[in-house]
């Protein structure tokens, strides 16, 4: 059977169901460049709002380096008044007024001692002193009358009324009671020293600080016996110890080859070990004038120019012996931010600059920190503004605004 020819109906496009209409997505684009340019601004205005902030003006100044350390040496904070304060009698310690960290002042009482047996002995010898000035007058009052029998003799002998035996017993009896009267004397002054030395004594059981200081150690307690002497045993020898911290030194120790590198009033720089970038001027007070023959060694002594509470005795100190050099002090220029100023960013310091109200990050090198200050040796001008009191994570360019003190 022959196919069907094909016929143009067969060419023809079925279009039974009718084509979708396109999607509407110009207003979600509109929608999405409108969010986005909202949120551009509100960054940016974000942006550019300043910052409050806290700045200082970086100080430049100018210091004359003309000294070279000539001798490093080493030695310990030593106090020139420090006393270990005992008792000139030998008590019961009855009560302890100090204790260790206290400041005392001169004459001030540090403890008391056990007096009982000392009242007691002063108080029979000033009854023995008043017995002693009674005698005194009962034998004024004596000698009073001697002398006038003896004026009477006087008379009546010249009259030739009296015998020379009247007379001479007069003259004796007036005579025996100014003896008498001088002897009573005698004894009244020995009563009165007797009186003196309990005082003394009594004085004694009341020890007190022979200078002004600071307690440093407290020896002794209540109870406790303690004597001038060491006698053995329980007994003390002193209650506390005292020492005067306007009298702190340096003691050190030179080898007798650099003695001739040291003199008197020489500039010296010290370092304490427990504050190892405390750099404290010092000077040479004294170069003790004999050496140790074991150590082979001389004595220097070496005063502070200005003290301070940290440095306290018995601490181990570093010196530098300075020494002027013969081309001249030289003058250099460094600038002093205060330390909050230092930052760090990818382990290294920076400082945040204050430009035209705008934050410039700015990497500095720090040569030295002292006293709460950094001394910046590149990377920062004398009279610029620093940040040092803001928010953390201020980016560059960053607006800001001034607050200062």
């Amino acid at each position: 059977m022959t196919p069907a020819k094909p016929t143009l109906d067969d060419l023809r496009i079925a279009r039974s169901a009718k084509p979708e209409a396109p999607k509407r997505i110009l207003p979600v684009i509109l929608t999405v460049g409108v969010v986005a340019a909202v949120a551009l601004i509100a960054w940016w205005s974000l942006r550019t709002q300043a910052v409050a902030v806290r700045t200082v003006t970086a100080r430049e100044v100018t210091r004359v380096s003309g000294d070279r350390t000539v001798l490093n040496a080493s030695g310990y904070v030593t106090a020139r008044r420090a006393a270990t304060v005992s008792s000139k009698i030998t008590g019961k310690v009855v009560e302890v007024l100090v204790e260790e960290g206290m400041k005392v002042k001169e004459g001030e009482v540090l403890a008391r001692l056990d007096d009982t047996n000392v009242k007691a002995s002063l108080l029979m010898a000033r009854a023995q002193l008043a017995s002693a000035k009674a005698l005194m007058a009962e034998t004024r009052v004596r000698l009073k009358e001697a002398e006038q029998e003896l004026q009477r003799q006087t008379d009546l002998t010249k009259g030739k009324v009296a015998t020379k035996a009247d007379f001479d017993h007069a003259e004796a009896a007036a005579l025996a009671f100014q003896a008498r009267l001088e002897q009573q004397q005698a004894d009244a002054d020995v009563a009165a020293r007797t009186v003196e030395i309990w005082q003394q004594q009594l004085d004694d059981t009341v020890i007190r600080a022979p200078f002004a200081g600071i307690v440093t150690s407290k020896n002794a307690q209540p109870g406790e016996m303690i004597s001038p002497m060491s006698a053995g045993g329980f007994t003390r020898t002193g209650i506390c110890t005292v020492v005067d911290m306007d009298s702190l030194e340096i003691e050190i120790d030179v080898n007798e080859s650099y003695i001739n590198r040291v003199e008197p009033g020489q500039a010296v720089e010290g370092t304490l070990d427990a504050y190892p970038e405390w750099k404290i001027p010092c000077h040479v007070t004294a170069i003790i004038p004999t050496a140790d023959r074991e150590k082979s060694t001389v004595r220097v002594r070496v005063g502070f120019d200005k003290l301070d509470l940290r440095i306290l005795p018995e601490m181990s100190v570093k010196v530098g012996f300075r020494g002027t050099g013969e081309a001249g002090p030289a003058a250099s220029r460094t600038v002093l931010v205060p330390q909050p100023a230092i930052r760090q960013q990818d382990g290294r310091d920076i400082v945040l600059v204050v430009r035209d109200g705008r934050i410039e990050r700015r990497a500095v090198s720090v040569v030295n920190t002292h006293a709460g200050e950094s001394e910046i040796g590149a990377g920062l001008a004398g009279g610029e503004r620093v940040v040092v009191e803001g928010p953390a994570g201020l980016a560059d360019r960053a607006a800001v605004k001034e607050i200062n003190p």
